[in-house]
């Protein structure tokens, strides 16, 4: 019983602070919208869009823990990383250059 208790708490822990981060990213790029996506055993990758274009994202240890977090959070959450929710992010020199050196068998490191 007290393991469960143990992993309960933990479990709320990493969904607090995931809450918060993705709080902190809304509050420093006016607002945030965001789309939950289940990657493996690795767990989840909340992809967060600024309203003013930034982008970020972070990983939780499960699904569920990500669902919680963005929850929590309150921004608005896309089934889909795709159509005007995409169209926000901005991009700039850095990921271009990035983006090229990937797809020609260059290096990515900028």
């Amino acid at each position: 019983m007290a393991d469960t208790q143990q992993v309960d708490a933990r479990a709320e822990r990493k969904v607090s602070r995931l809450a918060h981060q993705i709080s902190a990213f809304a509050k420093a790029h006016g607002g945030a919208e965001g789309q939950v996506a289940y990657i493996g055993e690795r767990g989840a990758r909340i992809v967060l869009v600024g309203e003013d274009g930034g982008w970020g994202d972070l990983v939780a240890p499960s699904y569920a823990i990500a669902e919680q977090a963005v929850a929590k959070s309150g921004i608005t959450v896309h089934e889909a990383f795709d159509g005007e929710f995409a169209a926000k992010v901005t991009t700039g020199p850095y990921e271009w250059k990035r983006m090229a050196g990937i797809q020609v068998g260059g290096s990515a490191k900028g």
